[in-house]
């Protein structure tokens, strides 16, 4: 627990620090570029934490964060499919967990039967939506089908991080680092929420390996 709330704090006390620079955006489009396709890439906290100052100190924009968001995230979503269709779901060692390749299979048999949705949703879960991504490649998934949701559900995410830390920030506003760090825990329990009840689903889904099955090899 002493652990969390420390790496809280040097969460908030960096957010706090970056929040006025004119290159936060150029910081949040990374950050959410990369956290497309490797999934310890915190950028929801830097989302959440970055927009809860927006109404108790009046930085950064909203709307160039909402833009500055969205457009990493669907970069990143893309890069990943990009890494599936070209490596498949084997390549490295953390692909090959017992808990990726459990998440690569229900995946490829989820993205036959509600690919939009699953797509959507999976964009809300750090490790879900690299999971998605990366099967919706290695399966072959449409591209342009690809393309068209991950940018409606880039803008959903980044339009929900926003709201999200704007409204827990309000609930602080004499205190600036509490409204981050509670905008961030909230932001990680959410993300917690909706990653158990995918899991709940998952585990009550047969599983059919020979239509989740998901291709490891390279081509």
């Amino acid at each position: 627990m002493d652990a969390v709330i420390t790496v809280l704090n040097a969460v908030s006390t960096f957010i706090l620090s970056t929040a006025e620079q004119p290159w936060v955006y150029l910081l949040v489009f990374i950050c959410c570029t990369v956290d497309g396709f490797f999934p310890p890439f915190p950028s929801e906290s830097v989302v959440v934490g970055l927009a809860s100052l927006v109404l108790t100190q009046g930085v950064p924009d909203p709307w160039l964060l909402i833009v500055s968001a969205g457009l990493g995230a669907f970069i990143g979503d893309n890069i990943a499919y990009a890494m599936g269709k070209a490596i498949g779901t084997r390549r490295f060692r953390w692909m090959r967990s017992a808990r990726m390749q459990r998440s690569f299979a229900w995946a490829g048999y989820e993205l036959q039967k509600r690919a939009a949705s699953l797509i959507l949703v999976a964009r809300f879960i750090p490790i879900g939506r690299v999971a998605v991504n990366l099967t919706a490649g290695a399966t072959g998934y449409s591209r342009r089908s690809f393309v068209g949701l991950t940018a409606l559900s880039a803008v959903v995410w980044s339009s929900y991080s926003v709201g999200i830390g704007v409204l827990a920030g309000s609930w602080f506003e004499h205190n600036h680092l509490l409204g981050v760090m509670v905008a961030i825990g909230i932001a990680v329990v959410l993300g917690i929420v909706v990653d158990r009840i995918i899991a709940a689903v998952r585990g009550s889904t047969p599983m059919r390996p020979e239509r989740a099955k998901v291709n490891s090899d390279s081509r």
